[in-house]
């Protein structure tokens, strides 16, 4: 992430995630991590360092991976969302595998399968 602090805001508005720890700020402002929890899931954002390898999906012209969260709501999460600068590359419906799913693009680049119950 380019700025970890942010995307940790945009994590738990958006997403209900909880920020269980904090790194302290490095000689460049950022945390080396931001841990979360979602559920009984967890996930880490760090900045991105390129020196380390560490890139960003703006580094990588998109994203190299595709994240999925299955909640109780995926309409309402998908809401919020958007609400908070994510974009719908595939809109939020029943899907014929039995699953409530799309993806959304969050502000940072990474791709996100939200899912749940057929409603």
């Amino acid at each position: 992430m380019p700025d970890p602090d942010q995307a940790s805001a945009f994590y738990q508005d958006a997403l209900g995630a909880e920020q269980v720890f904090r790194a302290p700020p490095g000689d460049d402002g950022r945390p080396s991590v931001v841990d979360h929890r979602v559920g009984g899931s967890s996930f880490q954002v760090s900045p991105a360092v390129s020196s380390w390898g560490w890139l960003s999906p703006g580094d990588l012209g998109g994203s190299a991976v595709l994240l999925e969260i299955e909640v109780d709501d995926p309409d309402a999460v998908g809401e919020r969302m958007i609400a908070h600068g994510a974009d719908v590359v595939v809109p939020i419906e029943n899907r014929p595998y039995g699953k409530r799913s799309g993806r959304l693009r969050d502000p940072f680049g990474h791709l996100w399968i939200v899912t749940g119950e057929l409603r």
